[in-house]
């Protein structure tokens, strides 16, 4: 334990005054765990008592930890705020963190200086609000008054430190049965839905996973002294459970800047041993390194290939390590790649949405290290199941997890039953201690989602393959019915068509009036910008997105990944609109998760919609 103390467990980078970053700094456990109780002090001694409800509201900080360490070591609650739970316009997007102020009764809110501005923009409608706690503060920068807010107090980070080492009080653990968390919903669709999750949920979730990521095959995946880059949204149930771990095992997690146009040379910058992520940057990676090999030299395009299919038959035999020239190919080939994000990493993890079988061949060939999916969400917090280390199949996300059990039921509507042959299908049920406590104050969303007997029905599709492994292949709760009676689930769709080199983005949309899909898709510029400069099209993106043999093409080559993946012809989309601007975060057309708001979406194309019915027949 005395080693764990002294060893560095929260880093950030330092900037100088002309902007460059330095190396990163960091604070020891030991140090941490002062902070915190510091922090947890000055709280108490400032009339925050027991219970009490604790906003979070910036990027990934240190400071963002140790606030929510602290609420949890006197039996706070901790809410994460969310930057962005509104739709697509800046007074939404108030809205929203005003409606979870005021729907979870926030006592405090603790926000960064970045947007202390939106804060108290909204304060003002916040009457539960007593306090609120800023960090990231320039040095004698004065906090701002708040008028119209005479009920709430605003003070820094660094001034409530200082009353709690003043004013020390002694810690005031939590049952397991207590809440640690209400972590909202990123708002996908209407409102957002408070998850009660308990101190109890969270450890059973982690407990699991660790017996999952003590099986590796080198031995656990997770090690004192191994870092670990913090950049997908703590507010978000999958970075809270994978710095949960980390800080169980001992790892030291480095925070990015907050600026994901500056998350590689922080990377580059930390070399992360473990490194979580989303599909979205994963397939980033492997279209460029891919394009990159196709513009290479024929003697390095035949060096990569040879390596990788290599590689790849060694792992098809079930020889996850490369087989007895891999280590050889590693040095030589793939060293490059793996020196993208540091060179040392040795774990990565995919979640928040599935991953193509050729992406995840192509992470394991080319970084040389263990690769994992993970299926969960945040009423199971977190973890569902997960690949098992050592399994050289892909396809799938693996056996439950240790600490819950799964069914499938029946949903007899999509024909998915567990009487299908050679696999049982079904609606992916989940019980156990990991399951939450339901949506706070909403005993209807609540009912809907949890049954008499303890089942979460998470509204995924899946079926059982062989050794006990979950496959998710369809989605429930977004499938629409076309006007032949035919059901469809858009996000299978999109993810086929996500492999198609044109595709960066797409939404797939269908009306129950018309029989046919269409879809809006935004063109991967790294691809579509050499493909139209061989064929002497314009340069620019606007112009390309709307020249018809673009058009046609794009149309063509999803329909040709559709047809290799299986899809039926009415699972296959009728007409595409091309747009040139990314569904984003910023833009409102993605959660902070990087899932696509289909309400959103459709509101904002809905006259390419409309015009792409017109010129379809009525069949």
């Amino acid at each position: 334990m005395s080693e764990r103390l002294k060893s560095p467990y929260l880093g950030h980078r330092t900037v100088d005054a002309k902007g460059q970053p330095g190396p990163y700094v960091w604070r020891t456990y030991a140090e941490c765990g002062e902070l915190r109780s510091a922090i947890g002090s000055g709280l108490v001694h400032l009339g925050v008592p027991p219970g009490s409800t604790v906003g979070l509201y910036s990027v990934n900080t240190p400071e963002w930890c140790l606030v929510d360490a602290a609420a949890h070591a006197y039996s706070m609650v901790s809410v994460p705020l969310y930057d962005t739970l509104g739709p697509d316009t800046a007074a939404p997007r108030l809205h929203a963190v005003q409606y979870i102020c005021n729907h979870a009764e926030l006592a405090v809110v603790a926000c960064s200086a970045d947007v202390l501005p939106k804060m108290v923009e909204v304060l003002h409608d916040c009457p539960t609000v007593k306090l609120v706690v800023v960090f990231g503060t320039r040095p004698h920068q004065r906090l701002p008054e708040v008028p119209g807010a005479p009920h709430c107090r605003l003070l820094t980070l660094d001034r409530v430190k200082a009353l709690g080492y003043k004013h020390p009080k002694p810690h005031h653990p939590p049952k397991p049965s207590d809440v640690a968390l209400i972590n909202y919903t990123s708002g996908t669709t209407g409102v957002p839905k408070g998850a009660v999750i308990t101190h109890a949920n969270i450890v059973a979730n982690a407990a699991g996973a660790g017996m999952l990521l003590s099986q590796g095959p080198q031995g656990p995946l997770f090690a004192h002294g191994d870092r670990h880059i913090c950049y997908l949204p703590l507010a978000h149930i999958y970075e809270r459970f994978n710095f949960t771990l980390a800080t169980h095992y001992g790892c030291a997690a480095g925070f990015y800047r907050g600026n994901v146009l500056e998350l590689l040379e922080d990377i580059q910058e930390l070399r992360p041993t473990i490194f979580s992520s989303v599909p979205r940057l994963w397939n980033r990676i492997y279209d460029k390194v891919l394009a990159q090999i196709q513009a290479a030299n024929p003697v390095s395009r035949a060096l990569f290939n040879t390596a990788y299919k290599y590689k790849q038959e060694a792992f098809r035999r079930g020889d996850l390590s490369g087989g007895r020239l891999g280590p050889f190919w590693d040095k030589l080939v793939f060293s490059k790649v793996k020196a993208r994000v540091g060179g040392e990493v040795r774990l990565l993890s995919s979640g928040a949405s599935p991953i193509s079988p050729e992406v995840f061949d192509f992470l394991r060939i080319c970084f040389g290290a263990t690769v994992l999916e993970g299926y969960g969400m945040t009423e199971t917090s977190c973890l569902i199941s997960m690949t098992p280390p050592g399994d050289p199949k892909t396809g799938h996300v693996g056996p439950p997890s240790p600490a819950c059990e799964i069914k499938l039921d029946d949903i007899p509507e999509m024909g998915y039953t567990n009487a299908d042959q050679p696999y049982p299908r079904g609606e992916i049920c989940v019980r156990g201690p990991i399951i939450f406590q339901g949506y706070y104050k909403d005993e209807a969303n609540t009912r809907d989602t949890l049954d008499a007997h303890g089942w979460l029905h998470t509204g995924d599709v899946g079926m059982w393959i062989e050794g006990g492994r979950l496959k998710i292949i369809d989605r429930k709760k977004n499938i629409f019915k076309l006007a032949q009676g035919e059901y469809v689930a858009p996000e299978k769709i999109e993810n086929v068509y996500a492999r198609s080199p044109f595709v960066m983005q797409s939404f797939v949309y269908g009306n129950s009036l018309r029989p046919q899909l269409v879809a809006v898709a935004i063109p991967d510029p790294d691809f579509l910008l050499p493909w139209a400069k061989e064929r002497g099209l314009p340069k620019d993106m606007g112009e390309l997105c709307r020249h018809p043999q673009v058009v046609a093409a794009v149309l063509k080559s999803m329909l040709e990944e559709g047809r290799a993946a299986g899809l039926k012809g009415f699972e296959q989309v009728a007409a595409v609109h091309l747009h040139h601007e990314p569904f984003s975060v910023e833009n409102g057309m993605m959660t902070p998760t990087f899932k696509l708001k289909r309400p959103q979406a459709q509101t904002f194309f809905q006259a390419a919609i409309d015009e792409m019915y017109s010129k379809l027949p009525q069949l």
